[in-house]
């Protein structure tokens, strides 16, 4: 759609596009700080972060290199840790995560595990069937921008999987 609202009620967070926000002739340190400051966190604030975004983003040995020479899965890794420790009510992540490594993959469903479990709204969007009927309570499918199911996910990849193949 190019038109319409959206009422939020809470703080958002997204990692829509990977490198978004980033500088790349910056490192991981720096690209921080820059996002912090964007979402309004004090220098102070954001210091007492790094450490725990760069361990777990696993970019210890790589923090103060620019970030144009991280390959897509660190960048990845960088920018859903970034997003995750802005402790969002509502987390927005496209299929960005597909570049992570297994482990990482792992990490990060632990992570939505934990929204879910403190009534934070995760929305994902992705062709990942087995991800999404694992990870959400309830799921949209959409078919040339619109809404053609939303409600069970056994149901919703049921309709994905049959709108899919039929072409």
């Amino acid at each position: 759609p190019t038109g319409g609202s959206i009422e939020v009620n809470g703080s958002v967070a997204s990692l829509i596009d990977i490198g978004i926000g980033f500088d790349p002739e910056l490192n991981a340190i720096e690209n921080i700080y820059l996002n912090g400051s964007l979402y309004r966190r004090t220098r102070n604030q954001i210091r007492d972060r790094v450490s725990h975004i760069i361990e777990f983003a696993e970019l210890n040995e790589f923090a103060t290199t620019p970030v144009k020479y991280y390959s897509a899965g660190m960048f990845a890794r960088l920018g859903f840790s970034v997003a995750i420790d802005l402790h969002p009510d509502i987390l927005l992540v496209d299929e960005v995560l597909a570049v992570g490594d297994e482990r990482f993959q792992s990490k990060c469903r632990e992570v939505f595990r934990n929204f879910i479990e403190t009534k934070k709204t995760i929305i994902i969007v992705s062709h990942d069937m087995r991800m999404l009927e694992e990870t959400a309570s309830r799921i949209g499918v959409l078919s040339c921008g619109k809404l053609v199911y939303d409600g069970d996910p056994a149901e919703a990849v049921r309709v994905y999987r049959d709108s899919h193949y039929q072409t």
